[in-house]
C-alpha cells in the first residue's frame, strides 16, 4: 500500500506536522510496511516555512528585523532546492500573531520587516522567493516592504517616508532607483489566495481591514490614503499596480509584489504543492489524506488545501479521504470532486474549545477508524 498525506493544519489546535505524524502511526498498525508519503502543506500563512522544509529538505535561517509596530522581532525563513530558493512568511516578520489585539494599530503597523527577511534571504544568493503573505498586521500597501528594499518614498517636503498606515496620504514622489539590484535576476512567487483589489468596497482596507484594526472612523483615513499612494505608485511607474486580482492582498502587499516587484501570484494550495513535487509522489498511490480544520462550501469556491490536494489526485485517478474538525454548509461540494469522502473527528457532542483541546486524541481516533474502514473495504472488494 502506498499512502499521501498532505494536510493543513487545524488553526488554533494541530499543526499540519502533528496531523501527519498521527496519520504515520495509524497506517502503520493497520497497514504494516505500507509506504507514507507525508506533505504537510499550507497555504500561505503560518506554518508555510515548516510544510516546505518538511517535505523538500533543506535549512531554517532566523533574521532580525522590524517588527509590525516597530519592535525587532526573529523571523524565520528556509533556504530549499540546495540554497537555490527560498521560502517565507509575512506572517513571520510582519503578522497579526506579533501583536497583541489591544495593540494592532494599522496607521503604525509596517511591512518593513517583510522587506528584510526578503533582503536576507536574497543575500545568501538566494534567486527564487516563494513568499506566503497570509495573516498579515498590516495596511500600509507594502510601503515598508518596498523601503526596506530600497525604495524611497518622500513627502511634500522632501523627506523620507519609512512606511506605515499613517503614511500612505503624505507620499509625495517615489523613487525606485534605488531598488536593490538583487531583485533584478530574481523571481518571486506569491503564495496568494486572495483576489480582491487594492481599493473600494472590495478591497484591502474594507474587507480585511477590520481584524487589523481599522474601525469606521480610521477607514475613511487609510482608504483615502491608499487610493492617494496608489496615485503616486501609478506616477512613478508609468502604470497601474492596484486593480489587478490578489493586489489588495495583505493589506497592500499584492499591489506592491505584483504590481511593483512583478511577482508571480499564485493561489496557495498550487504554489506549494508544486514545490514539494506533489504531483509525482502519486504515482502508484492508492490513497491520499488531506483535512483543515472546517471544511465547507468556501473551503472548495476558494482552492483551500483539501480542495487542491482532490483536484491533483482526481487527475491521476487517486481517491482522496478529506479528515475535518466540522463539517459546514455546502461541504457535499467537495464530492464533486474525483473520488472523495469526508471523515469528521469529532466523535460525540462536545463544545467547540473542548474539540479544539481534545484534538490531537479525536485526530488520532479518527485517524484510526479510517484506516479500520479502508481494511474493511479491501477485504469487501475482494
Amino acid at each position: 500500500m502506498k499512502f499521501a498525506f498532505a494536510p493543513d493544519s487545524f488553526k488554533g489546535s494541530l499543526t499540519a506536522l502533528s496531523i501527519v505524524e498521527l496519520l504515520e502511526i495509524a497506517a502503520g498498525r493497520h497497514f504494516p510496511g505500507a509506504l507514507c508519503l507525508s506533505v504537510p502543506v499550507a497555504d500561505g500563512g503560518e506554518g508555510t516555512v515548516d510544510a516546505l522544509l518538511r517535505a523538500c529538505g533543506g535549512a531554517r535561517e532566523v533574521v532580525r528585523v522590524t517588527g509590525p509596530l516597530g519592535a525587532p522581532v526573529d523571523a524565520a525563513f528556509g533556504l530549499i532546492d540546495g540554497g537555490e530558493a527560498a521560502v517565507l512568511e509575512m506572517a513571520a516578520a510582519s503578522g497579526l500573531p506579533l501583536v497583541r489585539p489591544e495593540e494592532r494599530d494599522p496607521l503604525k503597523a509596517t511591512s518593513f520587516g517583510t522587506g528584510e527577511m526578503m533582503l536576507a534571504a536574497l543575500s545568501h544568493g538566494v534567486r527564487r522567493l516563494l513568499i506566503g503573505i497570509g495573516g498579515s498586521a498590516t495596511n500600509d500597501g507594502g510601503m515598508g516592504m518596498l523601503s526596506a528594499l530600497g525604495a524611497r518614498f518622500f513627502d511634500a517636503d522632501g523627506n523620507i517616508l519609512v512606511g506605515s498606515g499613517a503614511e500612505l496620504a503624505r507620499v509625495g514622489r517615489v523613487d525606485f532607483e534605488g531598488l536593490s539590484p538583487l531583485l533584478k535576476d530574481a523571481e518571486i512567487t506569491v503564495i496568494c489566495d486572495v483576489t480582491n483589489p487594492l481599493l473600494g468596497p472590495d478591497g484591502a482596507t474594507a474587507i480585511y481591514g477590520p481584524q487589523k484594526g481599522v474601525t469606521a472612523e480610521l477607514y475613511p483615513i487609510l482608504e483615502g490614503g491608499m487610493i492617494h499612494y496608489a496615485g503616486k505608485l501609478r506616477d512613478a511607474l508609468g502604470r497601474d499596480a492596484s486593480n489587478f486580482p490578489g493586489s489588495g492582498a495583505a493589506g497592500g502587499m499584492g499591489a506592491a509584489l505584483g504590481g511593483v516587484l512583478g511577482a508571480r501570484m499564485r493561489p496557495g494550495i498550487d504554489a506549494v504543492l508544486d514545490a514539494v513535487g506533489f504531483d509525482a509522489l502519486l504515482d502508484g498511490c492508492d490513497l491520499a489524506v488531506t483535512g483543515e480544520g472546517r471544511i465547507d462550501r468556501q473551503s472548495v469556491e476558494f482552492g483551500k488545501v483539501p480542495t487542491g490536494v482532490a483536484r491533483r489526485c482526481s487527475e491521476r485517478n487517486v481517491p482522496v479521504v478529506a479528515l475535518v474538525g466540522g463539517i459546514g454548509d455546502g461541504a457535499d461540494a467537495f464530492y464533486g470532486i474525483g473520488e472523495t469522502s469526508i471523515f469528521p473527528i469529532v466523535n460525540r457532542p462536545m463544545p467547540l474549545e473542548q474539540a479544539m483541546a481534545d484534538a490531537r486524541a479525536l485526530f488520532a481516533d479518527a485517524a484510526d477508524r479510517l484506516f479500520r474502514t479502508l481494511k474493511i473495504g479491501m477485504r469487501l472488494r475482494g
